[in-house]
Formats: C-alpha cells, structure tokens, sequence
C-alpha cells in the first residue's frame, strides 16, 4: 500500500468544495487509491468525523432506519461523515438527501467504484447538495512527488507497459507487478462488472474487453463485434457503456463541424490504465518486441491529459478527427470553442497537419507530442 502522506492532486479540491449540509461524490475504480484519499482527507480535517464502508453488513444495518432521529443519534457532534464503496447501501441517495437537509452542519463525503450504482442510487435526490469528482490512477503530475525528470523518462517504458494503479507503481519486481495486475482483473474488475444489475453473460462481457484492448485506438465496429460475440449490437452497446461507468474504459468520439468528408459518428475505445489492456490481452513484452507500442503511446498520453483536465477542473471536450479518405489527428481538444489538435508519435518520424484540417480550422492550433515534449502535454 503506497504510503498515506502521497497527496492526490483532487485533495485541496475536495476541501474546498467540503461544505456544510453539502455531499461530495468520489468516483473512480476500484484500487486507484480512493480509499488513502478519503483518510487522507479525514487527517487534516478539523472536526469530528466518521468514517463507515458500505460493504460492511453492519454499516448497512446502522444505516438501514431512514429515520432523521436515527440519523440524528448516529451523527451527534459529528462535523464529517465519510461513506467508502457507499453504492452498497441500499436508497443511499434518499438517506444522504435526509442527512444533509436535517443535520445542520453535516459535511458528507461518499465514495463509489460504479458510477453506474451510486449515480442512479444518489444522483437525483442529491440535485443541488452535491459535487462530484473523479479519482484515477496516479498522474504523472502526482508521480512527480516521489521521482525526478531523469527518473520519469527512465520508467516511461514501464508506465506505458504495466500502467500507473498506485501498488503497481510502488512495485519494485516485474512479477510483482503482473500479478497484481491479473488480481486486479481478475478479482476486482470482473467483481464489479459481475455485481451489475441484470447482467446475464459475464462471459460475453469478458469477451468483448479483450476485443476492445486489440481494437485500442481503432475505429470501433458495433457491428462486427456483436457478429464476433454471437450477441446482439444493442448488447454490445450496453455492455460497452456499462464498463465505461465501472472506469475500465472510455468512449472517444469523432469531431464533426460539417464537413462533409469527416467522419462524424464513429468512435474509439481506449482503457483509463495501460496495465489493465495489457493484463486483459496477457501482453507484457518490452516495447522494442511489440507491434503496438504506437497504441499505447497514444491511450498513455489521452488518459493523462484526461486526468490533467479533471483534477484541474477544466472543462475541455476531447475528440478524434478524421476523414473518409484517411487525414486523421489522434486527439482533437475543445476548450469552449478554442481548438487544439494534437497527433502523438512515438517515433522521430515528422508529420505535417493534415490539410484537410487546415482548409477548415485554420485557427487551431496543431502540435505533434513526441517523447522529447510530451511532459509539457502532460502536466
């Protein structure tokens, strides 16, 4: 476990949005470290707090009576109320709801690994009372507290083959690392995709992960997945959207201003964490041997720069841009109406911007992130 005193960029956000009669919603998958933030944050705290799991069957029966007397006799003198894996409570947005509207000067914090069960248990009732945050695995921002800019370049190779969860990083051994990688696959990302409601093949859904970690970075056919599946596209569609909502994926969409040859409704698929791709397709060779190392070039530099853009509380739009004739741009950001393209390459090879896109963007700016540049893209 990765020591309590290594501070997570969301922190000093979270306590500035900590306010009375108000909740806090902490999203993010499971061993990204959500947990040391939480206690982390009940450390500095000035007050009285506590902390409850809602995987713990005895949190679940304490909280159970939606009672404002319960709630009240629960919570006397208690300034923070802190509620781990909280999707585990049943009606848990009702009783936040009644918590914060009847307890003056209550302060909750409630953390979920499903944004899929604690958005729809929590979101609604919570209109108005609550603010939300998302919480990945370490930024190179955050990874910058324990290593030097020699030592970052020196472990790029590994970031971008065993990824960046917090035990990983810490792991000194490469067996280490793979083994954890396939726990966590195994045992806390199945468990979560298992745990959704009416989900009928776990199977299918392990399935169509693998098939996502070959196709990172490519135009996604629904189509043709659901006829490699045996499944309907409907299915295949729901079952993407559900892992998106348990942070193992994410959805990339193309970028359209009416140009007629643009592309203007496919997407890409990429994986928050490379670690993860690669455990699911068992491929943890060096760079130097592997056929994809552009890949996971690409899925590296679009995860951190999401994580940049959500823990400084940005509010950018990414895209992919491309054309039917094949003009491309591997990332294309929207900063309310400002554009920026950037192509990423892991080789020395130069590149020009597309001229398509010039001809109809020429106040965007294009930059081409190599390894020579790609810190300043990424922190």
């Amino acid at each position: 476990m990765f020591a309590s005193n290594f501070h997570r960029t969301s922190e000093k956000r979270i306590f500035q949005r900590l306010k009375p009669n108000k909740v806090i919603l902490l999203f993010g998958a499971r061993r990204v470290g959500k947990t040391i933030l939480l206690k982390n944050v009940v450390e500095q705290f000035n007050g009285k707090t506590l902390i409850l799991n809602g995987e713990d069957f005895d949190t679940q029966t304490l909280l159970e009576p939606a009672s404002i007397s319960n709630y009240k006799r629960l919570l006397q003198g208690v300034d923070l109320l802190v509620i781990d894996e909280a999707q585990n409570i049943s009606d848990i947005g009702k009783k936040l709801k009644l918590m914060v509207d009847e307890i003056a000067g209550i302060r909750i914090i409630a953390s979920g690994s499903s944004s899929f069960d604690l958005l729809n248990k929590a979101g609604e009732p919570l209109v108005g009372r609550s603010s939300q945050f998302y919480l990945y695995p370490f930024s190179q921002t955050e990874l910058a507290q324990r290593e030097n800019a020699l030592e970052t370049r020196q472990n790029l190779d590994e970031r971008l083959i065993y990824g960046s969860y917090p035990e990983v990083v810490l792991m000194n051994s490469v067996e280490q690392k793979k083994e954890y990688l396939r726990e966590i696959v195994n045992s806390y990302l199945l468990k979560d995709i298992l745990a959704i409601e009416g989900l009928k093949n776990a199977n299918k859904m392990a399935d169509l992960l693998r098939l996502i970690a070959f196709q990172t970075g490519n135009l996604v056919s629904y189509d043709e997945l659901a006829k490699q599946l045996g499944i309907s596209r409907n299915t295949v569609e729901k079952y993407l959207d559900l892992l998106s909502k348990v942070f193992v994926i994410y959805r990339l969409g193309s970028y359209s201003g009416n140009l007629r040859k643009e592309l203007s409704k496919a997407g890409k698929w990429y994986f928050f964490d490379n670690g993860i791709r690669n455990a699911l397709i068992r491929n943890y060779q060096a760079l130097n041997m592997r056929q994809d190392t552009g890949q996971l070039w690409e899925s590296y530099l679009i995860s951190e720069r999401m994580k940049q853009n959500e823990y400084s509380g940005l509010n950018k739009t990414f895209y992919f841009w491309r054309t039917y004739d094949g003009q491309e741009i591997d990332l294309l950001e929207d900063n309310e109406g400002k554009l920026q393209a950037f192509e990423f390459k892991w080789s020395d090879r130069k590149i020009k911007k597309p001229k398509a896109f010039a001809d109809a963007y020429p106040k965007a700016d294009f930059e081409i992130i190599s390894r020579e540049n790609y810190l300043d893209f990424i922190t």
